[in-house]
């Protein structure tokens, strides 16, 4: 939103700011409260090895669906899901069995509906991160290479929500 309370629309291929993107999420996925992400940020922060980034993706930062364009919720309250990823190195791939990787060690899929038993000791967290946001959360590990690949080289955006020191990013 605009200082004035607007909201942002960007046209296609357009960049997002950080600022945009946060706000995106914090009006979509919290309900406009931004006490509401630092709490689910801090469930994030308390429950994943140290030195792990987190990002989320998807349409909770951009405001639509990057596949067809729909709005954020377009199928109803609660129907888009948190699309958060753990970067990291071994701590964050040791989360996922052997059968949870699109490349192993690498780029996990995400413990989701669709593969509820990939990453155990992650559930607990799921489960505790969509209770606060009563909507699907999806949780993926992925290396630092992979996000930048992502990001950077296919355009996908994200949003940082931990640094990899722990700190809430700006």
């Amino acid at each position: 939103m605009d200082n004035a309370g607007n909201e942002q629309t960007t046209s296609p291929g357009e960049e997002l700011t950080t600022e945009q993107k946060r706000e995106n999420l914090i009006r979509l996925a919290f309900g406009g409260s931004r006490q509401a992400m630092e709490a689910f940020v801090g469930t994030v922060r308390d429950a994943i090895p140290p030195g792990t980034g987190v990002i989320l993706r998807g349409s909770a930062v951009t405001g639509q669906r990057w596949k067809d364009g729909a709005p954020f919720d377009a199928d109803g309250p609660g129907t888009s899901d948190l699309d958060l990823t753990l970067v990291g190195g071994d701590d964050v791939m040791a989360l996922y069995k052997l059968t949870g990787f699109f490349l192993p060690g690498v780029h996990s899929r995400p413990l989701s509906d669709e593969d509820p038993d990939i990453a155990p000791t992650l559930v607990p967290l799921r489960e505790q991160l969509m209770e606060m946001v009563k909507r699907p959360v999806n949780i993926q590990g992925s290396r630092d290479a992979v996000i930048y690949f992502r990001g950077e080289l296919m355009g996908q955006p994200y949003l940082t929500l931990i640094d990899k020191d722990g700190a809430r990013a700006s």
